[in-house]
């Protein structure tokens, strides 16, 4: 920021003291609450949050420094007003994945093509999701030929077997009057749902751990690799026979072979 467009010691001093004001209307709302969800309560939590960023920002552009405390931004859903008796729902669920061990990824992804032979002349013809190529030619081929075979809840109770790592994870469940008409949202599937028809949300992420215990650092399987991370082969043969025994063959219609799509 520009010398000019920097806030006065005066402007600064003000939101110092818009902050006190706060914090003081904040107490009383607490101590006059009338019930767990108090709307007064609310708003003068809001307000403080507001002004204190407020504060903050310019405590930065005037003198380079900052609070030693941090409010929470208002990131909570807003006040339900979808139908009170939801007729149809919609479950909205995001979750990330860090490909730690691609090494892992393309065997479990060769394996599939291996057991159907329709997958690998899928590649070859590049009619599938994954692209054209073998399955274990690369990690953008092999992502589509695992997501194509298994489900997605097969894949995040699995994911260490396909060399994934868990990031942070979110399910929301949206009430509506109606289903939507068949086809009508599938080319913007991800737009922004009301906020105000969330019935409940929930969340995962390693920032809610007090021990900041996560297996993000991609070391949870370091016995199963060599020094620099890899796996060998003998590594990997043992891991493919297990799972074979539990998943069976896309053949028999069960675990691996159960998750496709129709139409794929």
């Amino acid at each position: 920021m520009s010398d000019a467009a920097q806030p006065t010691a005066a402007e600064v001093r003000a939101a110092a003291e818009a902050v006190k004001a706060a914090l003081d209307r904040h107490l009383e709302a607490v101590e006059r609450r009338s019930g767990e969800d108090d709307p007064a309560v609310y708003a003068a939590f809001n307000e403080l949050a507001a002004t204190a960023e407020a504060y903050d920002e310019l405590l930065y552009d005037a003198y380079d420094e900052v609070t030693p405390f941090e409010i929470p931004g208002d990131d909570a859903l807003p006040a339900y007003a979808g139908p009170e008796e939801p007729s149809a729902l919609s479950v909205l669920i995001r979750r990330d994945y860090a490909v730690v061990e691609p090494q892992r990824l393309l065997a479990q992804a060769q394996r599939v093509a291996d057991l159907d032979p329709d997958v690998d002349a899928d590649l070859r013809a590049g009619t599938s999701g994954g692209g054209k190529g073998s399955a274990g030619s690369s990690v953008h081929t092999a992502l589509g030929v695992i997501f194509e075979e298994y489900e997605a809840d097969e894949i995040a109770s699995r994911h260490k077997e396909f060399g994934l790592v868990e990031g942070d994870s979110t399910l929301w469940v949206a009430a509506a009057e109606e289903l939507p008409d068949p086809g009508e949202w599938l080319s913007a599937p991800f737009d922004q749902p009301d906020p105000q028809t969330v019935v409940c949300r929930f969340d995962v992420s390693a920032v809610f751990d007090e021990d900041g215990d996560d297996d993000g650092d991609g070391d949870d399987d370091g016995d199963d690799g060599d020094e620099d991370g890899g796996l060998d082969e003998d590594d990997i043969d043992d891991d493919l026979e297990v799972e074979g025994a539990d998943a069976g063959t896309p053949e028999e219609g069960e675990g691996a072979g159960a998750g496709r799509a129709p139409g794929r």
